[in-house]
Parts: structure tokens; sequence; C-alpha cells
């Protein structure tokens, strides 16, 4: 990879990560997240009841459960029933504001979280980086709704081709891989916004980088890892009591922030050893 070893590649990539405090950037953006997330599913959750899409509950909650290890779930469950069950207008008018910035919290701390990883110092204006963080939260918004809006709308044709042809392994199977592939194209697609316009950095948007790549795979092994850790190895209930779905979410919130910053390290590395890339600390692409 421009003239770098594999094994020098790690050694760099591992001096970076220590040097960016990666590991501390992480618990930093946990915290920042578990205060931004339940703002951000009750403001998405209380849009859901106005969409035209059959069986939104039962949908959501599924994909809850397969994402997130079962008592980091169990916490989200009262909220949605609670407000996807009810049309409640007062929140939409009168708490969308305050809602929208506290669910933008978490995605301002990957902003500066960020910049460390690529070595520069925030020069926008706070209003830009602020704003910035709400565009990014209303896009994240709509894509899970699309998610969702597939997810069941290929279930009713799952469904149907079913009646016609059975429930065969074969179609079980096809539309199980269909749907994990919009799930990971969705991935994708919110890798490469957060790397995109989080840094304050000039660069081009790309669909699919290393980084992204890398963090996609690597949220996906890490959860999966962590569930059945969870499961089998570790009773949070025990030890923390009533917090122990709380303590869950936390750390499987710190695992998506460090991977977060694995995969921005990963491709900001890669920037640097380009021939036409930027510097280390350098903001613009060289003329």
């Amino acid at each position: 990879m421009f003239g770098v070893s594999t094994i020098q590649f790690v050694k760099d990539f591992w001096k970076e990560a220590q040097e960016d405090n990666i590991f501390t950037g992480a618990a930093a953006l946990s915290y920042y997240l578990l205060l931004s997330v339940f703002p951000a599913a009750i403001f998405l959750l209380s849009l859901l009841p106005y969409l035209p899409i059959a069986n939104l509950q039962q949908a959501i909650m599924d994909l809850l459960h397969q994402a997130l290890p079962e008592q980091a779930a169990s916490l989200f469950e009262g909220v949605i029933q609670s407000v996807v069950s009810n049309k409640k207008g007062g929140l939409l008018t009168f708490g969308l504001l305050f809602t929208l910035w506290s669910a933008s919290s978490g995605l301002y701390a990957i902003m500066q979280q960020l910049n460390i990883t690529y070595d520069v110092k925030e020069g926008r204006p706070f209003w830009k980086t602020r704003g910035t963080a709400i565009v990014l939260m209303i896009l994240f918004f709509i894509l899970v709704i699309g998610a969702f809006a597939l997810m069941i709308f290929g279930g009713t044709i799952q469904n149907t081709i079913a009646n016609f042809l059975g429930n065969s392994e074969a179609v079980l199977i096809t539309f199980a891989t269909i749907r994990w592939i919009v799930i990971a194209f969705f991935l994708l697609l919110g890798f490469a916004l957060i790397y995109y316009f989080g840094p304050d950095v000039e660069q081009k948007f790309r669909f699919i980088t290393p980084g992204s790549v890398v963090g996609v795979v690597l949220l996906g092994l890490t959860s999966l890892a962590f569930r059945i850790y969870i499961s089998n190895f570790s009773n949070y209930d025990a030890t923390y009591g009533s917090l122990g779905a709380v303590i869950i979410l936390l750390v499987w919130l710190y695992i998506s922030g460090l991977v977060i910053l694995i995969g921005s390290e990963i491709n900001a590395l890669i920037e640097h050893y380009h021939p036409e890339g930027k510097s280390k600390g350098e903001k613009e692409e060289p003329q």
C-alpha cells in the first residue's frame, strides 16, 4: 500500500491510535452518545406513527433485538410501545428543537474526535459545526426510516413469494441475505457521511473507504461477540442491579465509538500515505 508493508501500516496505526488516545476518545463518545440516543429515539419514534408503514412497531423491536444485546434492547421497548402507539403532536412541535439539539450532541462529539484523528483543529464556527451535526442527525433519521421501510416491504414481498413457492429454505435464506445487504448498505452510507462531514478537512465524498468497510465489519463482529458474551459469560444484572441494562448499553456505545475512531484512523493514515494526499495536520487538498 503506497510502498508501506502491512506490518509497518499496523505499527503506524497503533502509534497514531495511542497518540490520539482513541480509547479515551471512545469513552467520551459513549457518554455523549448515551445522552443523545434517547432523545433521538423519542423524536424518531414520534414521527413513525404518521408514516403509512404497516407492522412498524414490531419491525423496530425485531431489529433492536438483533442489533443490540438483549438487556440494552429492552431499554427501548417501553419507549417504543408508548410513543409508536400514540401520535404525539405536542412532542413534534414543542420539543422539536430541543430534541434535535440533544440528539445531535453525540454526532457533534464524534466530529470533534475525528478532527483529532486527522490531527487538525476545528476551524469552523460553532453554528456551522452544530448545524452540520443536526443535518447529519436528520440524514440518519431518513436512513433509519428508509431501512425500516425496505425491510418491512421486503418482508411483504417475501410473504407474497412464499405463498406461491412455499416457505422453502432457499426463499428464507435469499431474503435474510437481502435484509443484511440492506443493513450493510445503510451502515456504509452512515459511515461515509460521518467521515466526509465530520472532520474539518477538505476531501472528496467516497461511499466506500477502507475505514468504512473495516468499521462496518468490526461493528458487526464486535456487536455479535459482545452479545454472545453477555448472554453466556456475564451477568451485569447481578453486578450492577437495575443499572445492568444501562451499563450494557454504555459498553456497546463505547464499542461503537471506538469502531468509528478506528475507521477514521485508517482513512487518515492512508490519506497521509498517498502521494497526492494531505500531509498530517493539513486541511486542504494539495494543489
